[in-house]
């Protein structure tokens, strides 16, 4: 949801962070919070004489802001999983809680989330204490850990999940999600691309981005779970995030985006009810601080939307400083270029607040301001303009403010939410006129459209404002020339503004060595894109082999001086050295192969549930442990890498109904599956066997303690078929490292 910002500098993404985030984090749902008392007068006058809240409410509305918030779940709906996820679900844990008590108390069952398609998300009032007083909650909560790793379940505020299904994504759409960390919303957005399974290579992509370099890694970490090939992490500055070009046709055209997440750094007091340290730390200051910074990310994210695209700006704070005086500025700027979108139909059964059209600014001192003409001179700094809400009644009428949507936390038992859905009806004001050739043989369309004049509602002072390196010069020195497909960081000087270095992105020819033994070995289909397969090293032996789309190869190879690509790509084989003698170096990577899968035409070994069982929950199982049709197809296979596919039964209600792959390896007398632990109590549970832990830590269920214990990415199978190693990108490890040290605002440990 929006970010809360702790740290003024940049677009934060100010999360909670040291001691005070620590403390949060071990909380978890209000607990360890006693010493802080939920009460604030100033906020509390705050919004009675701002009128928000309907009249007659607002008692309500502060009893509900003081309790705990309802812990909720998503179920990832690209995947063709999701189905069999929620029949788990209702079938085995939802009826048994219906009836449960605890200390006589009787337990909620989870309800669906009334205006979420197809009951894809839940909440409940479960909180972790009572998870671990039952053994039946103890195997909900291990499952929703399980779930959650390897992506199939998110834990996420209910109102985080809101501006996603605005957006109205669909396959082919280049979305931009401006202040993306820690990744649920783009998680949500990956999904909706990925509508289609079928379809390995959507034509749209997401580009995330985050001015938190340390965040980006949690950003990786999130995504990665969803095993992508259209999803490219940055890290820049959203409000002057760098403008980018791609080729069309032969000639080099601006990159625009058909739809823009502008989910950006806010107050948070909309986040009380989960983030108690609020309550004594809330003051109208926060907003008069953050108002230019937001506005400034908005105007980035309109200039960079595409003629007819959408634009959802979304903040996790009920107050208009920071929502309803962000837009209509926006809209005054826009001269008719924008206009706000009526989304009320979009989400029936959600409860929400309609755009308010008159508000009054507050010092932290209790000092009221209706108008900019009521404003001190010694105040010109810290109140703007842009603050206040337009004094031509005409105008402000033509705003049409009442369709921006403010969620209250007592209408829905939810945290407090903002969102507004904008639409680009034509070029920014100042884009309209012809922009400065760079050079004598450039077009318009090759051009760098011009900047939008300095905007005196920023709030902040010239040295405040960051630099934006992309668009710093309407002449910059041309790069030096690079090697075919090598997309290298930018610059060492510029290097200094980003923080960590990053390898580089190195595309591999058609001709590469590497691909004839590989096209051999899985024997791969002739439309096979090679193109679109990477590494991430100049020299030496490639130890993995990542791919991208289309569109994504098409930005890096054009863009590689003007943005830093923290991660992009997914894995679809990696170096195995003892497999030459198999005839291919490489063995298929678990994350990749519902990527490669419409391509492979050999190694492929159809099994059924029973095999599933067989390969999930014993270490080595030997050839003859397998059903008769699979055992004859793996006897006719020489060693070495190999797919296990299952393909669903319609005529077997009780078996899964999704087609399932897996990576493995068939040995001299036996196979084995290379499947991360998660995803393997997955597949496990997807055919009717459950594995937990009891609460001595001791395993229960099908699969063996080694076989459970099984790291993500197990490598390097040696030439005894029993031996393997284990192996995991750097990547993984920081976002597993950040995932541990930042607080999430959309992302609770379950």
């Amino acid at each position: 949801m929006g970010k809360r910002n702790r740290n003024r500098g940049r677009n934060g993404g100010g999360r909670d962070g040291g001691a005070e985030g620590k403390r949060d984090r071990d909380s978890g749902w209000g607990a360890g919070y006693a010493d802080i008392i939920k009460e604030n007068k100033l906020f509390e006058q705050y919004y009675q004489e701002l009128k928000i809240v309907p009249e007659g409410e607002f008692e309500e509305f502060m009893e509900a802001m003081r309790e705990p918030l309802p812990a909720t779940i998503r179920i990832t709906g690209y995947k063709s999983h999701a189905k069999e996820i929620l029949h788990t679900l209702k079938e085995k844990y939802f009826k048994d809680i219906q009836d449960l008590e605890i200390d006589g108390q009787k337990i909620e069952a989870p309800q669906a989330l009334s205006w979420y398609p197809d009951e894809q998300a839940w909440h409940t009032n479960m909180s972790r204490k009572i998870l671990r007083k039952s053994p039946l909650l103890e195997k909900f909560h291990q499952f929703l850990v399980s779930e959650t790793e390897c992506g199939n379940i998110s834990r996420q505020e209910a109102v985080s999940m809101i501006p996603p299904l605005l957006l109205k994504i669909e396959p082919h759409h280049k979305i931009l999600d401006m202040c993306a960390a820690p990744g649920s919303k783009t998680a949500q957005l990956i999904e909706m691309l990925h509508s289609d399974m079928d379809v390995p290579f959507p034509e749209g992509f997401v580009i995330a981005n985050d001015v938190d370099n340390k965040r980006c890694y949690l950003l990786v970490h999130q995504a990665k779970r969803l095993n992508s090939p259209c999803i490219m992490v940055v890290n820049h500055d959203a409000s002057c995030i760098p403008r980018l070009m791609v080729e069309q046709n032969g000639t080099k055209d601006v990159l625009f985006y058909d739809r823009v997440l502008c989910d950006v750094p806010c107050s948070g007091d909309g986040t009380m009810r989960k983030n108690i340290d609020v309550w004594k730390k809330w003051t109208t200051s926060n907003s008069l601080h953050l108002h230019g910074l937001q506005l400034r990310i908005a105007v980035r994210g309109v200039e960079q939307l595409a003629v007819g695209g959408r634009m959802v700006y979304s903040t996790c704070s009920l107050n208009p400083i920071e929502d309803e005086a962000v837009i209509a500025s926006l809209l005054e700027k826009s001269e008719g270029a924008l206009e706000l979108v009526d989304a009320s139909a979009d989400l029936p059964g959600l409860k929400y607040m309609p755009g308010i059209t008159s508000w009054k600014l507050m010092t932290k001192e209790g000092q009221w301001y209706s108008d900019w003409s009521e404003v001190p001179t010694n105040r010109h700094t810290q109140i703007r303009p842009t603050m206040f809400p337009p004094t031509d009644p005409e105008k402000l009428q033509s705003m049409k403010l009442e369709r921006c949507m403010r969620i209250l936390p007592h209408h829905q038992n939810t945290g407090g939410f903002f969102v507004a859905v904008l639409m680009k009806k034509g070029p920014m004001p100042w884009n309209r006129r012809q922009p400065k050739l760079r050079n004598k043989g450039a077009t318009p369309s090759t051009a760098q459209p011009e900047e939008p004049p300095a905007e005196e509602g920023d709030g902040e002072t010239p040295s405040e404002e960051p630099p934006c390196i992309s668009d710093a010069s309407e002449n910059p020195p041309e790069p030096e020339a690079k090697k075919d497909g090598v997309c290298g960081p930018p610059p060492s000087k510029k290097m200094k503004l980003f923080g960590f270095k990053e390898d580089p992105f190195v595309f591999l020819t058609e001709d590469d060595p590497v691909f004839p033994p590989i096209q051999t070995f899985y024997n791969l289909s002739s439309d096979f894109p090679k193109l679109n397969v990477l590494t991430r090293t100049h020299e030496g032996k490639k130890r993995h082999l990542y791919m991208v789309s289309k569109e994504l190869r098409n930005v890096l190879l054009n863009n590689s001086e003007r943005m830093k690509v923290i991660n992009t790509g997914v894995k679809v084989w990696s170096r195995n050295n003892d497999g030459e003698q198999f005839g291919c170096a490489f063995r298929l990577a678990q994350e990749g192969i519902y990527t490669l899968n419409p391509y492979i035409r050999a190694r492929v070994i159809n099994i059924s549930v029973e095999d599933v069982k067989v390969l999930l929950t014993e270490e080595n199982p030997f050839l003859s442990r397998l059903g008769e049709d699979a055992h004859a197809q793996a006897k006719k296979l020489e060693m070495g890498s190999i797919v296990l596919r299952y393909q669903p039964d319609l005529k077997d209600p009780d078996a899964p109904q999704c087609p399932i792959e897996l990576c493995g390896w068939r040995g001299k007398t036996s196979i084995r599956a290379f499947v991360p632990r998660n995803e393997r109590l997955h597949y496990l549970r997807m055919v009717g066997v459950e594995v937990f832990k009891d609460k001595q830590g001791k395993k229960e269920g099908g699969a063996s303690e080694s076989q459970e214990g099984n790291a993500e990415n197990t490598e390097e199978p040696g030439q005894e078929e029993d031996t393997a190693e284990q192996e995991q990108s750097d990547t993984e490890q920081n976002g597993s490292a950040q995932s541990k040290t930042n607080n999430s605002e959309d992302v609770s440990s379950t």
